[in-house]
């Protein structure tokens, strides 16, 4: 009786509340979210990448121990957030993983976060207008973040000039794909939409198809199969590994693969590609060192503001690797857009009748037409009575 007591007086308490999944990882949490969860992150200018992640998972609030919006560049993820209705609370400190345990349940009042009735820690609540206005100053910050980006570009260009120029380092893999189409698919901005935009052209032209962690998770809602898997394997499930689909695992330089731990714990062979670049660029290195006509790239970045938006040095070896694969890799908006021009099969059938129909019409006003269509007429005829006489 006092426990149901005491639940029914936490129920009636002000605010947003909601059960507590912690991670200093955005993509590894937004796997372990369910609908009504309350985020808790620890993501300085947050991208809209990984916004669309925890988005999707419809949690009741996003709380972040750093700024959401540190000021640096006009990021993303967060008005991405607020436009969904979805509490933001940004700024608490790194404490609250000490102070909340994963499975709690929380409650956000105002700009303070509660265990039951006790406060825990304090942050800054956004909303449109606040976030509108970070985003106002945060432009201011650009020049600076170009300097560093192309700073970050020359660095990764002196690290990994033999992977780049001449593919060292690159792993052998089973897959082949000489000669055929990549479809490389990161969950990221607009993935779903462009996958169904794609499926004539996967029809088609039947691509090797790549998902980058989550990306792979992507390909089989989307009905589809994959033939590789790369990445930290921090943000694709079990299901995606179990597929059957060849394993590429993300190193470090060094030769550390935090990842590969998992994929040998489930039985699962799998190569590691030492590289201090993406494992989105991971993927396209493969594809276009193993002789992919074409890479089409789903969910990845492809203006300078996404660049920026990443903030982080990663994105300098996504720039210069798109440099290097030049006009073989192009976006996927591209190609659904060059696919929704081309003449359908129900278009060219309705073409194909209205030619015939024409025809007939031409032959029917004409003196030799109307002989042409009777003596067809009675070869028909006769051509049935025939196929009659040896039924009947």
């Amino acid at each position: 009786m006092r426990l149901a007591t005491l639940r029914r007086r936490a129920d009636a308490l002000p605010g947003v509340s909601g059960v507590a999944r912690l991670d200093r990882r955005t993509p590894r949490l937004a796997g372990r979210l369910n609908p009504g969860d309350i985020a808790i992150i620890d993501h300085v200018d947050l991208d809209r990448m990984s916004a669309e992640t925890l988005v999707a998972a419809k949690p009741a609030a996003i709380i972040n121990a750093q700024p959401s919006i540190s000021g640096r560049y006009p990021n993303l993820g967060p008005q991405l957030i607020v436009s969904h209705g979805i509490l933001l609370l940004d700024n608490v400190g790194g404490e609250i993983f000490a102070s909340v345990k994963e499975g709690t349940k929380v409650r956000i009042d105002g700009h303070t976060v509660f265990l039951g009735e006790t406060p825990v820690v304090t942050g800054t609540r956004q909303d449109i207008e606040t976030v509108k206005t970070l985003m106002l100053e945060a432009k201011s910050g650009l020049s600076s973040q170009l300097e560093a980006f192309a700073v970050n570009t020359a660095d990764f260009m002196d690290r990994e000039r033999h992977l780049l120029l001449d593919g060292e380092g690159i792993p052998d893999v089973r897959t082949s794909f000489a000669g055929r189409h990549a479809l490389v698919v990161l969950r990221g901005h607009d993935y779903e939409q462009d996958l169904k935009s794609l499926k004539h052209y996967i029809r088609e032209y039947k691509p090797v198809l790549v998902g980058v962690d989550g990306g792979a998770d992507a390909l089989i809602e989307a009905g589809l199969k994959p033939h590789m898997i790369v990445g930290d394997m921090d943000a694709v499930s079990d299901t995606a590994l179990a597929s059957g689909a060849e394993v590429i695992v993300h190193a470090y330089p060094d030769g550390r693969a935090p990842g590969l731990a998992r994929i040998q714990d489930l039985g699962i062979e799998a190569v590691t590609f030492p590289t201090s670049g993406t494992s989105e660029d991971a993927a396209m290195l493969i594809a276009d060192d193993k002789g992919a006509e074409l890479v089409v790239a789903v969910g990845s970045h492809a203006t300078l503001t996404e660049f920026l938006d990443r903030g982080r040095t990663g994105m300098a070896s996504t720039f210069l690797t798109r440099l290097r694969l030049g006009a073989k890799v192009v976006d996927a908006h591209s190609v659904s857009r060059l696919y929704r021009n081309r003449i359908s099969g129900a278009a060219l059938l309705l073409l194909v009748i209205a030619a015939l129909v024409a025809i007939v019409a031409a032959l029917a006003i004409s003196d030799s037409g109307r002989t042409y269509l009777g003596s067809l007429h009675h070869d028909w005829n006769s051509a049935v009575d025939w196929i009659q006489d040896k039924f009947s």
